[in-house]
């Protein structure tokens, strides 16, 4: 399992409508192979910060079989409009240390 972590910037002011296009658009994300679950959550001291968490089944399912595909060029039209900056896209894997 891979977890994808933004932060993400919004135009300060561009906030709800932010909010209602995210919420169209985790029906593209949802959709996709390997998706397995996302949370947007805003910070409470600044709240044109959001942090997104998505969950994937392998780095692949997001990078090959999300970034490039139709339905990421529909998620870029919905969404990236309202960052500023753009937002960097990190990878996590999970340790098992016990």
């Amino acid at each position: 399992m891979i977890l994808e972590v933004a932060i993400l910037d919004v135009v300060p002011g561009r906030e709800p409508q932010f909010e209602e296009n995210f919420r169209i658009a985790s029906h593209i994300i949802s959709s996709r192979k390997g998706y397995a679950g996302h949370q947007l959550q805003r910070c409470i001291e600044q709240p044109n910060r959001y942090i997104l968490l998505v969950n994937w089944e392998s780095l692949e399912d997001h990078t090959i079989g999300f970034r490039q595909s139709a339905d990421y060029q529909e998620w870029k039209k919905l969404l990236h409009e309202f960052y500023d900056p753009f937002p960097v896209v990190q990878h996590y894997e999970q340790l098992s240390l016990v």
